[in-house]
Formats: structure tokens, sequence, C-alpha cells
């Protein structure tokens, strides 16, 4: 089992409008889509307390990887009970319960084990949570992986422990709130209903960094810790991290190459690329905080969005033979 187990416990978003998380502004919904882009580096979550600085302007930013939102079907609600909520991505898929007062996690299906908390859900937010925000909530259910299975019982601390500017590659955010999730798990043997034999254990430490502007996290970095000494497993740590793909994190470097332009800017019936166009084939087209709205092919070099309303957007382009996606900003008049 490695990191990928825990990821999604923080890889969905919820938002504060200032340093406050609420429902109706941050709960996830089914249909909605979120852009993310995988980071590499050092991420620095050392900063505590309010009117922090969270520096990660030396981050690296990479390949392009999208979260969807969907509502599961009769079959998945049969398995995991209470679901209300599907989000998937690459390699994983989470299920959630929504509430009028929290968003729980009911399970985790990864390629490496299927996690699932039937028996007591695990929350992931309550609402409303502002700075000083804590909460600690107890987690049971079943485990199975290639290397074990059977039961896993533990506590989820969740805590606003942090606020104040984030700065993440080339962008600076404020009334940025950070909110810390410590997953501690025992496992057990799927005899053991008492609970007293753990074989091993799992510590899963995570940070996302939200902002009014934005309705998915701006940087989510996570650390796990597992240890399953009858499968050989011990202190395997594994670090990742993911980042918002917002205009302002991916069009320095683009501007910098000057590879690809699009005009007119701002645009009205179409948008027009110009540069190194040939081997690009398809363009998607998401709003400031990361939902896809649009995918068109890119036809004589252009994609028209007269049907899009007057807003700012970022389109990323993407081709054949594995090119790597480029993402620009433009406005829609």
């Amino acid at each position: 089992m490695r990191q990928t187990l825990f990821f999604l416990l923080i890889a969905s978003g919820v938002i504060s409008a200032q340093t406050t998380i609420t429902k109706a502004f941050n709960d996830p919904l089914s249909g909605e889509t979120a852009n993310y882009l995988s980071v590499t580096g050092t991420p620095d979550n050392s900063a505590t307390g309010n009117g922090a600085t969270f520096n990660n302007a030396s981050l690296a930013l990479g390949p392009a990887s999208v979260t969807s939102y969907t509502t599961p079907s009769s079959a998945e609600i049969a398995s995991f009970p209470n679901s209300t909520l599907k989000m998937t991505a690459p390699g994983n898929t989470v299920y959630y319960k929504q509430s009028s007062s929290k968003l729980e996690i009911t399970g985790l299906v990864t390629t490496d084990a299927t996690l699932n908390l039937a028996a007591n859900n695990g929350t992931f937010i309550s609402y409303p949570a502002a700075f000083g925000y804590s909460e600690t909530d107890q987690a049971q259910g079943t485990f199975s992986s290639t290397a074990a299975s059977g039961l896993c019982k533990g506590t989820i601390t969740i805590s606003a422990d942090a606020a104040g500017t984030l700065l993440l590659g080339s962008a600076t955010y404020t009334n940025v709130l950070r909110i810390k999730s410590v997953q501690n798990f025992n496992l057990h043997l799927p005899n053991d209903t008492t609970f007293l034999f753990p074989i091993g254990t799992i510590v899963n430490t995570s940070y996302s960094y939200y902002n009014s502007t934005y309705k998915f996290p701006l940087l989510t970095t996570i650390q796990t810790v597992v240890n399953v000494p009858l499968a050989g497993i011990n202190n395997q740590t594994t670090n990742a991290a993911q980042a918002l793909n917002t205009a302002n994190l991916v069009t320095k470097e683009l501007t910098a190459k000057e590879k690809l332009k699009i005009y007119p800017n701002p645009a009205q019936e179409f948008i027009y690329f110009k540069g190194d166009t040939q081997d690009y084939v398809k363009a998607n087209i998401y709003t400031l905080d990361g939902r896809l709205v649009k995918t068109s092919d890119i036809k004589s070099g252009k994609v028209q969005v007269s049907d899009l309303p007057s807003a700012s957007y970022f389109v990323e382009v993407s081709g054949k033979d594995h090119k790597k996606p480029e993402t620009l900003k433009f406005i829609k008049k």
C-alpha cells in the first residue's frame, strides 16, 4: 500500500470566502470538473498561525490531471452505503456522503487498495470552518490490498491551523486558509473484531490551501507512512503534491517560450492560435476555478467561443504523439 491509499482524502476541494468554509460555496457538486497539475519539489508547510506566509514559489508544475465529480450508481451505493457523490481522478476513486453540516468519506478505491468506511464514515470537513476550527472523528471499516486485508479503525483530525499568503510558482494568493488533516489508522486481521492486535498502521498527513477566488484547493500536499510488518512494509514513506491549474501558474513559462499565442484577446466569436500549432488537435476551456466548460477540436487554428458567458478563461491545448499540453489565458467579451 502506497501513498495513493489516502491521497484523495484531501484531493477534492473545499474553499474559503476569506477564511470561512461553507457548504453553499465549498461542497463539490456532481457534474463539476477540476483541473490540477502535478507538483515536483518539496512543499514548505512549516508556517503556522494567522498572518503566515506559505513560501512555495520554487515548486515546479508538471502534467495536467483532471478530477471529475459524478453521482454514484446504484451498485456503487450498495458497495459504499450512503454515498451521494463520486470523485474520479487518475488511479483513484473516492465516495462521499454529503449532509447539511459536513462532507464525509464513505470509501476509496485505488490501484493499490480499497478502503470501505461503511461501519463509521470519516469526516472530511464540517461546515462552517474558519481559522481555529478543529475536530477529531472516529472512522472504521474494512481494507483490502494485495499485501493484506481485514479491518481498519482510527481517527481523522482536521484543523484550520494557519491563514495568510501563499506564494506558489509565480503567483501570490492572499486570504488563504490552510486545512491540516491527519488520518491515523490501525489495520487488523478480519477476525480481530475487538481491534486488540493491529497488524499495521497508516499515518497520513495532508495540507490543503484554499482561497476565496477558487472552489478547489490551490495547493495540496501529502505524506503517508505505512507499516505492515507481516507484508514486509516498514516505514514506507511517500510524498505527493498537486496544484490547481490557474492561469497565473501556467502562463509564465509559455510566454517566455513564445511558442503559442491567442488572438484576439479579448475575444467575442473565435479565438485563434498562432505559433507552433501544427501538433495541437484539441482544446479544453476551463473557468478560473478549474471547471471544464468546453472541449473542441482545433479546426483551422481556431475555436469558437461565442457560446461562452463573458468572463476570463484559460484554454489547454493538447496534441498528438503525447505532446505536452500547453495553457493560455483569454477573456471572452
